[in-house]
């Protein structure tokens, strides 16, 4: 037998292979690969045979891409499966059509140029939402297709039955969960869209009565099942034409998914059930109730398409299909007798939320963090601080030899860290380096952004040096702003991520003569608080750090001109590493909290005392031409005169309280 798969790389298709690699009849399969599914084909092979050959080809293009040349090449072909198809409910209409559709026209233009018998993958979506028993025999009954996946499923089955002259057989799936004896799946459709809401609810203690409407009725099959029937019914004889329903005998609800997995999901018992209606408002939505349904569903994980079709409507019978699969030694397993399989394996692959489970042994142990301005600062400390925290660490700097001094010292003392050479103010060199990390160690789950710059520089010696503003900008904001870019789509799918941005209490302060760096700051926050809001249903979330002078090589220049006490390294890498666990929007600082309430409480009175702080703290020796500051007079009045900031301690308790107040985290 030799055949050609299409959808040959995906969840049926590439089980479909396998099994067929199975019978000793088989001499070849032909699996039609898109380009870009080619390294996928490649990892399957591995597991194949030399009888499974790949055929670059598309659905979407015309004649599937293939040439002529490319057709006479696969010689005799007996079957040709079409399991290819987007099955997504939530993919545009345009892009289901050209696979399903378009795709399915081509496909039996292909079959007939070989002269093969053409087994089509279709779907109980056919059966859109006709209210009674849909038979096997059963076609155009007058349903109504709710959705675009409904309505290019159907017109794709028409399609094969309109090929006059062409041998064919109809499969029509129900909706296809993952392995019965492994629970293996490779994505969350259909049911699994549920599971994160039934895994919040195992946070309820054990004790607390649970009722559930009886909604989201469906048919479930698992995959192994679908894939033993079609290779099966595929070397039939005499069942051309016919179509089968790979179906279970009953359909479950909420109710029966949740008591499936319950024990293995440590969920509450299920005691009583709620009247239907209770449901309705959720199901029926329309206008603006239907927006705001669908808002809190997509918080939830779960596609607001789902809700329009999470109650099947058909009842299927396969009594014909059932009678030909029992001679083969096939039938449905009971979806209670393998759903702890399957939620089994999607807790540990699948379930959204394992990506911000924390480790026993720490928050940040096996966690992946990269921190850019490594080689020195708050950077090196930072690194050090989190890799002793059991994380793994990717330190980015220019300076590849301070890197390799961090890394050693990292390693040294047990830790893992690795070293990237990467400017953050150059796009090729960020994207390289974050396809780097991802293609050598899979996910990132923290960015540190700590790479930065300073300037201190009046206004009005600045005013022929627009290039100081744009390189502190290039750096300080666009560098930050191009490697949250970077790692967003890895974090959306992901469903986890989160950003640390070092920011500066001058934010709060307005710190004169650093018109230059503190904005560059401020407009990373503001970046932050706006992505922010945008990112949180895909837990992309933001801490920036108002982070007070530290004792660094960038805050060396101003020597004793320092308005304020600084704080080490290590106590930023302190605050760094409460960033990374609790996750607050802001880490502030007492004295950038004073700064606050004195611009809000007091305006003028805060400005003035900024303005005597700018005469009496001159600006930098690079800026004045010097290399003393101790010696030389402000450009506004005579011998320097400073206005240190006492260092306030503050006493635990009220560090304590503070931190309850919203967005304010000393």
């Amino acid at each position: 037998m030799r055949y050609v798969v299409t959808g040959g790389t995906g969840f049926i298709g590439s089980r479909l292979v396998t099994r067929l690699l199975a019978r000793p009849d088989t001499a070849a399969v032909h699996v039609l690969v898109r380009r870009d599914s080619a390294g996928r084909f490649e990892r399957l092979a591995q597991h194949w045979d030399e009888r499974v050959q790949p055929v670059v080809g598309d659905l979407t293009r015309p004649d599937l891409g293939l040439t002529d040349t490319t057709v006479a090449d696969l010689g005799h072909i007996d079957h040709v499966v079409h399991c290819a198809a987007v099955y997504d409910l939530t993919a545009a209409e345009n892009r289901q059509r050209a696979a399903n559709v378009d795709g399915t026209r081509a496909v039996i233009a292909l079959t007939r140029r070989l002269g093969a018998t053409l087994h089509h993958i279709s779907s109980i979506a056919v059966a859109g939402d006709f209210g009674g028993v849909y038979t096997e025999d059963h076609f155009d009954v007058g349903q109504n297709l709710p959705t675009p996946y409904h309505r290019t499923k159907f017109e794709a089955e028409a399609l094969v039955r309109a090929a006059d002259g062409l041998p064919f057989r109809i499969y029509r799936p129900a909706v296809v969960v993952g392995d019965s004896r492994t629970g293996e799946i490779d994505k969350v459709d259909g049911p699994y869209y549920f599971f994160p809401v039934l895994a919040a609810l195992a946070a309820l203690p054990r004790f607390t009565p649970m009722m559930l409407p009886d909604v989201g009725r469906t048919n479930i099959v698992p995959v192994d099942f679908v894939v033993d029937a079609v290779a099966g019914l595929i070397h039939l004889p005499d069942r051309d034409g016919q179509t089968f329903h790979l179906t279970a005998p009953k359909s479950v609800g909420l109710r029966g998914i949740y008591r499936a997995v319950a024990s293995t999901a440590g969920l509450p018992p299920l005691i009583g059930s709620l009247p239907r209606v209770t449901a309705a408002p959720l199901l029926q939505a329309r206008g603006s109730a239907r927006v705001i349904r669908n808002m809190a569903a997509t918080q939830l994980g779960i596609p607001g398409e789902i809700l329009d079709v999470v109650d099947l409507a058909p009842t299927f019978t396969s009594e014909p299909t059932d009678v030909a699969l029992h001679g083969l030694g096939i039938r449905v397993p009971d979806f209670a007798s393998y759903a702890p399989r399957l939620w089994r394996y999607w807790a540990d692959h699948l379930d959204p939320n394992r990506a911000r489970r924390d480790d026993p042994a720490g928050p940040l142990v096996g966690k992946h963090v990269v921190i850019t301005g490594a080689s020195s600062g708050i950077g090196r400390a930072s690194a050090i601080a989190v890799a002793g925290r059991g994380a793994t660490v990717f330190a980015l700097a220019r300076n590849a030899e301070a890197l390799d001094g961090l890394i050693a010292e990292i390693r040294a003392a047990g830790g893992d860290a690795h070293a990237f050479t990467c400017d953050v103010t150059d796009s090729s060199a960020v994207e390289h380096t974050v396809k780097d990390i991802l293609g050598r160690f899979g996910h990132v789950d923290y960015l540190v952004n700590n790479a930065g710059r300073s300037i201190r520089r009046s206004v009005m010696a600045s005013t022929d040096r627009l290039h100081d503003y744009e390189r502190v900008m290039a750096v300080n904001y666009f560098g930050a702003v191009r490697m949250v870019l970077a790692l967003l789509p890895h974090w959306r799918e992901r469903r986890f991520g989160h950003v640390v941005n070092v920011s500066s209490a001058g934010v709060q302060a307005h710190n004169p003569r650093y018109s230059a760096y503190i904005p560059s700051k401020a407009a990373l926050d503001a970046f932050a608080g706006i992505v922010g809001t945008e990112t949180l249903s895909d837990h992309i979330t933001f801490t920036n750090i108002h982070m007070p002078l530290v004792k660094t090589p960038m805050i060396a220049p101003s020597g004793r001109l320092n308005p304020a006490p600084a704080i080490s390294a290590e106590h930023a890498a302190a605050m760094v590493v409460r960033a990374l666990v609790d996750k607050p929007a802001r880490i502030d600082t007492p004295i950038g909290t004073f700064a606050d309430f004195g611009m809000y409480l007091t305006p003028k009175l805060a400005r003035r005392f900024l303005h005597q702080l700018y005469l009496g703290y001159p600006d930098s020796a690079a800026a004045r031409g010097i290399t003393e500051d101790d010696t030389v007079q402000s450009p506004r009045q005579s011998p320097t005169t400073q206005f240190p900031v006492p260092s306030v301690r503050i006493p635990g308790p009220v560090k304590r309280a503070v931190r309850l107040l919203p967005g304010v985290h000393w």
